[in-house]
């Protein structure tokens, strides 16, 4: 936790802009694997995380805007719990952490809810994404759990977007230690990348580090010679010499916040030729992305420079052709680059997503495109001092989608459809680091994990550290 006065400023800036009505959030309750004293990890509801603070399951924080006071309604652990766990908080020690005045005990949150709804008292609340949080909310408000996500609360979704959006310097604190652990974790994927060795047993070197020195991973990481699949959790494949390993993995700090970073590794530490053509096109994609990252830059725009980048690299390597203007405004990049840049990043790898991505990502002035590849990017909108967002192009050769396209003769104008047969079994090359735009351009945050190709190819090869 961060001391109580971040989280009563947070809670402040919030109360200010609301004129009445009581302001919800439902932490999360421990959820069961396969019976209820066995339990999936805790992890906290990152919106609770932010104005409460608190990792501790089965608590709701009330702001109540009319009476001008703060509630923790809470578990009050008894006797036979601390048999089992030890000694715990009590509620009122947990609200004194936040700067919380009021607290109660969790079986009279329905009476107080009761009580406000007699009053006519308006609710505003997050989106649910929790089964058993619809549930709770539901039953809390009189409400149907099939419709309670779609009473949210817009205003109160855009102010969290909006006011989470920027960073302070102590989450930037985190953000920095938590790639610290990615540092770590990523040099030891490169040393880890010999012939015989299975993708699993990296990821579980991986999640060591992940715990002994943070909170874990921050999401299921990516860890696969068949990189061209975007969102690969398989890992029970065996490295072979010259397989391309693509390795997405981040941390979590102790605070909750995430580092995510992909670097692609040559298999025995010699990228071959046309790896490295193609290897060096997405890092000069992605070095030029970052250098176009700036306060009142649209990040659309800097995901259509990487987007140019890529064309232009594959138009001369034969593999596309035609103008690289032309190929992105049709689209034709996106056979290789089906992606968006990058997304926001904080307290969620994905930073807010759960209150929706277009809000996150979109406002008023900037609209999802319906082109494929382009329909994919989670953030499009003006960057502003204090946004942490990823930087993540990539080139992948996917079969199925290679020959839905070629069937059709898709874009026949810019892809060399005679040279692709060679490319189905090449894989993917992605390469991806954490930006915070400054006040007067980027910063790329934490120790710089190698990525230039003859250094990840020392590393994995012992020559250097």
């Amino acid at each position: 936790m961060f001391e109580k006065k971040i989280y009563i400023e947070r809670r402040n800036y919030l109360k200010n802009k609301f004129k009445s009505g009581l302001i919800i959030f439902l932490g999360n309750d421990e959820s069961p694997i396969n019976y209820s004293g066995n339990t999936y990890n805790f992890r906290q509801d990152s919106s609770f995380l932010y104005y409460f603070g608190l990792n501790i399951p089965n608590l709701i924080g009330v702001i109540d805007i009319d009476e001008n006071k703060e509630y923790l309604f809470g578990y009050e652990y008894t006797l036979s719990d601390i048999v089992w766990m030890g000694k715990q908080p009590t509620l009122k020690e947990l609200a004194d952490r936040v700067g919380v005045e009021l607290s109660e005990s969790i079986s009279n949150a329905k009476k107080f809810f009761q009580k406000k709804i007699k009053s006519k008292a308006k609710f505003h609340f997050l989106p649910t994404y929790r089964a058993e949080q619809n549930l709770k909310l539901a039953e809390l408000l009189n409400e149907n759990p099939f419709k309670i996500k779609s009473k949210s609360s817009k205003k109160l979704v855009e102010i969290v977007v909006e006011q989470r959006s920027v960073k302070s310097s102590e989450e930037i604190s985190e953000i920095e230690y938590a790639l610290e652990i990615a540092y770590q974790m990523h040099l030891t994927a490169m040393q880890m990348a010999k012939p015989g060795i299975i993708e699993r047993d990296i990821m579980a070197a991986l999640q060591g580090i992940a715990y002994s020195i943070g909170n874990g991973f921050s999401f299921q990481p990516i860890i696969s010679k068949n990189g061209q699949i975007l969102h690969n959790h398989y890992y029970e494949n065996q490295l072979k010499e010259g397989d391309l390993l693509v390795c997405d993995a981040g941390a979590e700090s102790y605070r909750f916040y995430a580092s995510d970073i992909t670097r692609t590794i040559p298999v025995g530490g010699k990228f071959s030729s046309i790896q490295k053509d193609i290897y060096e096109i997405v890092l000069t994609a992605q070095k030029n992305a970052i250098n176009a990252i700036k306060p009142g830059a649209k990040y659309i725009d800097v995901h259509l420079i990487a987007a140019k980048i890529i064309a232009a690299g594959l138009i001369q390597l034969g593999i596309m052709k035609g103008n690289p203007s032309d190929a992105v405004k049709n689209g034709a990049h996106a056979l290789f680059f089906p992606h968006g840049l990058g997304h926001m990043l904080g307290l969620d790898v994905h930073d807010m997503e759960a209150l929706g991505e277009d809000y996150v990502g979109y406002d008023k002035n900037t609209k999802r495109s319906n082109q494929f590849g382009l329909s994919y990017l989670r953030f499009a909108k003006e960057l502003k001092p204090g946004y942490v967002l990823t930087v993540e192009p990539g080139i992948y050769f996917i079969p199925e989608l290679i020959n839905q396209w070629m069937s059709k003769n898709k874009l026949k104008n810019f892809i060399n459809y005679d040279k692709l047969e060679a490319f189905k079994d090449f894989g993917g090359i992605r390469i991806e680091d954490n930006v915070l735009v400054t006040e007067t351009g980027h910063k790329v945050l934490g120790r710089l994990i190698p990525k230039e190709a003859k250094d990840v190819e020392e590393i994995v090869k012992g020559e250097s550290v």
